[in-house]
């Protein structure tokens, strides 16, 4: 285990990292027991879908995570994060883990208005599923974490739906790009398109205070997602008054952060999130 996470803290280059992707799925989703999903459609359109894992025995309106994943906006799918569902469900998280369109199917922003209608989705079932409406939670890791605080930083995104930032309840961020220009990677220019579209694609851009509160997390370690990012998009959001708590581990990297929801002992991750989710208020009606 150990090996294989000091091996991923390391890589920097997109066919590495995909490689070691598939290593890191295959490892986190082994040896659970219990908690499944059950599957639903939320874009017909597109024939997306999104995962839900429900906590056992509930007996009250319970909190929501609706939880993007990362692959650099071209990889990546919901049932690879069934580790994370059910870490979340069996401490009393409902969990929805949503699909969207990837490169090259989609490139920016589409993926950020199918987020937006995952959203919808969750805030309109939220309720039958168990769920509190008022206490739903835009989560995600790596580019997962910049579509989850992009749909919480620029409105427009869930105004297609409907909805606005502070119809949830809270935002958390796990190692996620949030101030990535200049782009120089080719395979990232292939997403985001034409450099006149970059600034669009910025979630720092796009805090002017009517965002929910966040919880932002990172590790100092990573190589894949620099800390910076981290620290720019909080440095935005204290300076416009948004409630805002930051976690920095210290020897922590990129996938580390995330596969401390399965594996506790690799860091705080798991605690800092329910911590999160435990403490904040709902959102306003």
């Amino acid at each position: 285990m150990r090996t294989l996470f000091r091996a991923c803290m390391v890589m920097l280059a997109l066919p590495l990292l995909c490689a070691c992707q598939a290593a890191f799925f295959r490892t986190v989703n082994t040896g659970h027991d219990g908690i499944e999903a059950s599957a639903h459609t939320y874009s017909a359109e597109h024939d997306l879908k999104l995962d839900v894992y429900r906590p056992p025995n509930a007996d009250r309106p319970l909190p929501v995570a609706l939880f993007f994943y990362g692959g650099s906006w071209r990889n990546g799918e919901r049932g690879g994060y069934a580790f994370a569902g059910r870490a979340l469900a069996a401490n009393g998280v409902l969990t929805v883990i949503a699909d969207y369109r990837k490169y090259p199917a989609g490139t920016f922003p589409i993926f950020e208005f199918d987020s937006a209608a995952a959203a919808r989705w969750t805030v309109d079932h939220a309720a039958e599923l168990g769920g509190d409406p008022r206490r739903i939670f835009l989560v995600g890791h790596s580019a997962g974490a910049h579509i989850a605080a992009l749909l919480a930083t620029d409105a427009h995104y869930l105004a297609s739906q409907g909805l606005k930032p502070t119809d949830f309840a809270g935002a958390i961020g796990l190692a996620g790009p949030y101030d990535f220009l200049p782009l120089t990677d080719p395979a990232l220019v292939e997403v985001f398109g034409s450099p006149d579209e970059w600034p669009a694609s910025q979630p720092v851009r796009f805090v002017d205070g009517d965002e929910p509160p966040f919880l932002v997390v990172q590790g100092d370690r990573d190589r894949i997602v620099q800390p910076r990012n981290a620290v720019s998009l909080v440095t935005a959001l204290e300076q416009d008054k948004v409630p805002v708590t930051f976690r920095r581990y210290p020897n922590a990297g990129h996938f580390r952060v995330l596969a401390a929801l399965r594996f506790t002992w690799l860091a705080p991750t798991l605690a800092d999130v329910l911590a999160f989710v435990r403490s904040t208020p709902p959102a306003s009606p």
